[in-house]
């Protein structure tokens, strides 16, 4: 294995928003870069910047140092892994796998567990920031995982962010930071969108209305990204609901299993699961606004 330092070979499972973003990120920093998803297009619109498309999971990661797991669930991820052509088995002894998406603790514990017996080192590193932080590097990284492999790796995961949080030696505890950020970020859009249709109804010109509040104590990041996008009828996916609507979810039973049940999660919660079963799961979640205007 090359000493750390080394720009060594890399394979990004699941190249979507997050996913493509670090891969174009990688690549102009002249990283080495594997990349496969289950949607052709996503991995081919990728070729142009340096990349490798290879057809399934197993042969992406059959090379790589490190593989890093960028899909939707645990599912998802169980098959990445584990499946017909999970990479686990393909991947060499003492490679490591690098566990990007919103998971549960429980999940991600598992998931390092059972790499163990094929000789495979897990880091615990979800994201945070969206497609555009993703692919300048400026997106955050809680990173949790033994120090000597995050000291070898330190400069693959500085490369991918230069906002990474070390948060623990206890792999889950990426996870579990996470979730408690991706439940205030819930919580935080649905208040957005709730005052947003509030001014609206009121009378209000919405857009000079968050004019004010984005230089007021009503401010929330999220709440001016995804406002900004519903007042302009923009509402084309670059975080699905439904990606809030699981993050929210298993927040909530994070929290309940740690003895602890707030007043605001279950309620943000309930509005991602409304919002998705009304049928805009496919939509952006900035269509929280469109949800909430049905509804009043």
């Amino acid at each position: 294995m090359k000493e750390p330092g080394d720009k060594y070979q890399v394979t990004i499972i699941g190249v979507g928003n997050m996913g493509g973003g670090m891969a174009r990120n990688l690549l102009a920093k002249g990283w080495p870069v594997n990349v496969c998803d289950i949607e052709t297009q996503k991995v081919q619109n990728l070729v142009p910047f340096g990349a490798v498309a290879i057809a399934n999971p197993a042969q992406a990661a059959l090379n790589s140092v490190v593989t890093i797991i960028c899909v939707v669930d645990a599912l998802q991820t169980q098959d990445v892994l584990f499946g017909d052509h999970g990479v686990a088995a393909a991947m060499q002894l003492g490679r490591v796998v690098m566990l990007c998406p919103t998971l549960a603790p429980d999940d991600v514990e598992r998931f390092a567990r059972d790499l163990n017996p094929y000789g495979l080192h897990a880091i615990d590193a979800p994201m945070s920031g969206g497609p555009v932080r993703a692919a300048d590097g400026s997106m955050s990284l809680m990173v949790a995982c033994a120090p000597m492999v995050f000291e070898r790796y330190r400069a693959l995961i500085e490369a991918l962010s230069n906002k990474v949080f070390r948060i623990s030696e206890r792999v889950g505890d990426g996870a579990r930071t996470k979730l408690v950020n991706n439940l205030l970020a819930g919580i935080n859009l649905v208040g957005a969108a709730e005052v947003m249709v509030m001014a609206q109804k009121m009378g209000l010109d919405v857009g000079q209305t968050l004019d004010v509040i984005e230089q007021s104590s009503g401010q929330s990041w999220i709440g001016s990204d995804r406002m900004r996008r519903a007042i302009a009828g923009d509402f084309a996916p670059r975080a699905h609901m439904t990606l809030l609507e699981k993050d929210t979810r298993l927040a909530v039973q994070a929290a309940q299993s740690a003895g602890f049940a707030g007043p605001l999660g279950a309620a943000a919660r309930d509005v991602f699961a409304q919002a998705s079963a009304g049928g805009l799961n496919e939509l952006d979640d900035a269509a929280l606004f469109t949800w909430l205007n049905r509804q009043a």
